[in-house]
């Protein structure tokens, strides 16, 4: 079994340096890989980047991240990403890596996704400038992560994981409430998702949703904000 650990909404400042090291030092024993569904700061700072840096530095396994809105309020989402990938993390945004655990090809393809809402209830390209960017930016990430699965479906990998931080459904966000959700996630992550083929998706920003949900296309999507998953981070197996 293939071994993925994943945690997102850590939102990391000053004050808490430290608190998830000792969980993440056993990671070599339960976990090939771990991967990050943004929101790793509080405000995007350098700062509190370096924080998240020190938490992940020399893990043993390898780290894959994609950022939050969180991680772009301070708008240096470029130094955050410069800063995780000086502590060995993989910061992927429209792009995909394949990482090594126990001896298995894992691959990951990677954005942080965007709003936009659910088939029978989203926005739409009508309208106003600013209206028709708002859908257009979800569609560019979307379209990029279906770009990042294809090209991994030639790179001969043992399992695939779409890793976003916006959801591509409804299911994991019950429990938000539904005014929000448009905020919280869009279909065309998961058209992507299908389309391009994973065999997990992972994803965090909604705090208060559920974990478990499934695309139309079959493939389990797991919310991993840390307020849902409520440790450091979770486990799962997949096949082989």
């Amino acid at each position: 079994m293939i071994r993925i650990a994943a945690v997102g909404d850590i939102h990391m400042g000053p004050e808490s340096q430290g608190v998830l090291r000792p969980a993440f030092e056993t990671l070599p024993d339960c976990a090939d890989v771990l991967l990050l569904a943004g929101d790793l700061t509080r405000h995007g700072t350098p700062d509190e980047a370096r924080v998240v840096a020190r938490e992940i530095t020399d893990l043993g396994v390898p780290v894959v991240a994609v950022l939050g809105n969180h991680d772009h309020h301070d708008e240096r989402p470029e130094e955050v990403t410069a800063v995780l990938k000086d502590a060995g993390a993989h910061v992927l945004e429209g792009e995909e890596t394949v990482v090594t655990g126990d001896g298995t090809r894992i691959g990951v393809a990677g954005t942080k996704g965007f709003g936009g809402g659910f088939v029978g209830r989203c926005a739409g390209e009508f309208g106003e400038p600013i209206m028709k960017e708002f859908v257009r930016y979800t569609r560019r990430c979307a379209d990029a992560l279906h770009l990042s699965l294809k090209r991994l479906a030639e790179q001969d990998c043992d399992v695939t994981v779409a890793l976003t931080h916006f959801s591509p459904v409804p299911d994991t966000l019950a429990g938000e409430p539904p005014e929000i959700y448009p905020f919280l996630g869009s279909y065309l992550l998961a058209e992507a998702i299908d389309e391009g083929g994973a065999d997990l998706a992972v994803h965090g920003h909604a705090h208060l949703g559920t974990e478990h949900g499934m695309t139309s296309g079959g493939v389990k999507v797991r919310n991993v904000a840390q307020p849902v998953i409520g440790r450091a981070f979770h486990v799962y197996h997949l096949p082989g």
